[in-house]
């Protein structure tokens, strides 16, 4: 197991950009960028033995600065949507930048994944692990409380890579990581041949901005029902007015809807892909995962100078809801000072059985 490191190149403000790639024996690679706590790259073998990329991602650190895909990276401080910016915390209401039409998403106009973060490394025989570190200022982006945001990477020799998200505040401020990874793991073409499980009987209806309306509904009988493995494209242009609103899937599905903390990570879903052979668990801690198809990736800038195509990668991010500071029947995303936020996932990369 070995982690190497490299320059990337330097973004918008001229600080440099490295890369960090951790290796494990069975030709699992990861690429982890210092911007934004970036996966740029994971290759991992198909049933052949032949290591190849199941990821989206740029080739420069500018086209990832200017995709608007949040390929890779880590956003926060809240994933996700918060219905016109506005929210109320310790009772006074708060304004947040307005940067997806009336509603704020994924942290804001310079959220998490712009951000350059510290990093530290180690490795064993059993794994290697890269740690990021960042500090939001109090205020930034309209956010109360000086947070300490920590992501941590770990590959290990069974093709897992561990994802671990803790955060602590000064002020009582709100919370919600994830990882913005697009997968494809035939590495090419689109996804609609994948087949998905998604371990959910509920999901949470949205408006059409995609701000839920406050439901908690249930699956059976609608195109939201991966309960039982399915091709992302069997029912995904089916005349439903939650797929026809969002050009396809980019919903929430529900694991849990109370308060309580998962502490070991539990599997919610899986994806598996024929002509590769590949497959991809998906275990967290997190009360719910947004699933999105890739409804609106035509035309942003791909490696090797390709450009992507509408449903060619699919993202997979475990988290809260979205807009839960404005849900009170939402599991809470309140971080308070001396708590520490804490959760895991895991992606479990496999071959299947022939």
């Amino acid at each position: 197991m070995k982690i190497t490191k490299e320059e990337f190149g330097s973004n918008k403000l001229r600080q440099t950009v490295h890369s960090y790639e951790l290796d494990n024996e069975n030709g699992m690679k990861v690429v982890i960028l210092n911007s934004g706590a970036t996966i740029h790259s994971i290759q991992v073998p198909d049933r052949h033995g032949v290591s190849s990329e199941v990821t989206l991602g740029c080739d420069t650190v500018q086209q990832y600065e200017t995709s608007g895909a949040y390929f890779g990276a880590v956003v926060g401080r809240y994933a996700n949507r918060i219905a016109k910016g506005r929210m109320m915390i310790a009772d006074k209401t708060l304004q947040l930048a307005c940067n997806n039409g009336e509603n704020h998403l994924h942290g804001g106009d310079s959220g998490f994944d712009e951000k350059i973060w510290k990093t530290g490394f180690s490795s064993s025989e059993d794994s290697c692990a890269l740690t990021l570190c960042y500090v939001s200022a109090d205020g930034e982006e309209g956010y109360p409380g000086t947070l300490k945001a920590k992501v941590e990477y770990v590959l290990n020799h069974k093709n897992e890579l561990l994802i671990r998200y803790q955060a602590e505040t000064d002020k009582t401020t709100v919370v919600n990581l994830t990882n913005h990874t697009y997968f494809n793991l035939k590495g090419q073409g689109d996804c609609l041949s994948h087949r998905l499980q998604i371990n959910a009987t509920q999901y949470t209806p949205v408006d059409p901005t995609s701000i839920p309306n406050g439901d908690i509904a249930s699956v059976s009988g609608t195109p939201m029902d991966f309960y039982v493995m399915k091709t992302i494209g069997q029912d995904i242009n089916a005349d439903f007015v939650q797929l026809t609103q969002a050009s396809g899937y980019d919903h929430n599905w529900v694991f849990r809807c109370d308060d309580h903390h998962c502490e070991y990570p539990e599997s919610v879903a899986r994806v598996e892909e024929a002509e590769s052979g590949r497959s991809l668990e998906v275990l967290s801690t997190h009360p719910g995962m947004q699933f999105y198809s890739g409804n609106f990736l035509e035309g942003k800038a791909g490696r090797h100078g390709q450009t992507y195509g509408k449903h060619e990668g699919f993202c997979l991010e475990t988290q809260h809801f979205p807009d839960s500071p404005n849900q009170p029947g939402f599991p809470s995303t309140i971080l308070n000072p001396g708590e520490i936020y804490k959760h895991q996932t895991i992606l479990r990369f496999g071959i299947l059985s022939k």
